[in-house]
């Protein structure tokens, strides 16, 4: 585990939580769209640079 892959991690996880505040809070659903997709891009590309793939 290198540490781009710990920070794209760390950035989605905490893009997930900012997904749960703003749900919580009734901000518009495009905003919660648009912050959950950038949290699905973070974490699906940490997963990928992971080194246990190779």
């Amino acid at each position: 585990m290198n540490g781009t892959s710990t920070a794209l991690i760390v950035v989605g996880l905490f893009f997930v939580g900012g997904i749960y505040s703003f749900a919580k809070q009734q901000m518009p659903k495009g905003l919660i769209v648009l912050l959950s997709i950038g949290a699905a891009m973070c974490l699906f590309a940490g997963v990928l640079r992971l080194e246990v793939w190779n």
